[in-house]
């Protein structure tokens, strides 16, 4: 097993000195925690505070320091020591990573997890690695994010109208989480979903998996989805009826180097999904 390191290394922007993990509160760019926020030890503790989140602030915490699935846990902080060699002399976050963008989105996007040397070394979803350039990037030229440039927590990312979150907010190992993994965080992205449900009007759903998660969260808050339930492909729309009214689901396929560099995912696949939902989202 092996421990978190406590050698301190500076912030590629900042260059404030972090350990790695980073502890909660000691000034990481972005970091929502402090040393006073509640900590999930157990899958009942993340369906306990879940529930019991008033905003998004609080939620954003608490999701950022769970620690209720041992296995990513241990892998997240692992590799948070262990570090791939090019960010060596970096600190890594090593910690889930929460929610990202619009408080008030129109646009819900769900992802698959972060990546082990992206967020779970930058501390924001979709930061640091390809895919994030890929995904960001589209956002940008589509007008849903000030910049393409997307480096780290400190880079002056905003995004407009629109919230980026994950299923399973630790890095898995294998890019894998267990069934059991998957049930244990779903409270959280279902507490994402009730805070923002007034607001959005289309869900992005990043790859079949993500699909899946999203036609189960409409589900859980108590929607409907149809019978039978729509079936994910690239720019398939559904309409879900939510208690807050109609929403659409856009499916999209995932921006992983396996679909982009192949070219299953183009630039242009993906600006034409965000412009879709762009203006479903505009739509009277």
């Amino acid at each position: 097993m092996m421990r978190p390191s406590h050698r301190q290394l500076p912030h590629p922007r900042t260059g404030d000195l972090f350990t790695s993990p980073v502890r909660p509160g000691s000034g990481w760019p972005g970091d929502p925690a402090t040393r006073r926020t509640a900590v999930a030890a157990t899958s009942a503790d993340v369906v306990t505070m879940a529930a019991a989140a008033r905003n998004l602030s609080q939620l954003d915490a608490e999701i950022s320091v769970c620690r209720a699935c041992p296995r990513l846990v241990q892998w997240r902080e692992d590799v948070a020591v262990e570090k791939r060699r090019s960010y060596a002399d970096q600190p890594y976050w090593g910690r889930p990573a929460p929610g990202f963008g619009s408080p008030r989105p129109r646009i819900f996007v769900v992802g698959l997890a972060p990546a082990a040397h992206g967020a779970n070394r930058t501390g924001r979803v979709f930061t640091g690695d390809r895919s994030g350039d890929f995904l960001f990037g589209s956002l940008y030229r589509t007008g849903l994010a000030n910049q393409q440039t997307v480096t780290d927590s400190a880079d002056g990312l905003v995004l407009n109208d629109i919230r980026v979150a994950a299923a399973v907010r630790c890095a898995p190992p294998g890019n894998a989480p267990t069934p059991a993994e998957r049930s244990t965080c779903a409270p959280w992205l279902d507490a994402e979903w009730r805070l923002t449900a007034g607001h959005v009007r289309v869900i992005v759903a990043l790859g079949g998996f993500a699909w899946q998660v999203a036609l189960a969260m409409i589900r859980r808050a108590g929607g409907a989805v149809g019978a039978p339930a729509p079936k994910f492909g690239h720019g398939v729309t559904a309409t879900l009826q939510t208690p807050a009214g109609d929403v659409a689901l856009l499916g999209c396929y995932h921006p992983s180097q396996q679909n982009t560099f192949t070219g299953r995912l183009t630039p242009a696949m993906m600006d034409d999904i965000f412009a879709t939902a762009l203006a479903i989202s505009r739509a009277e």
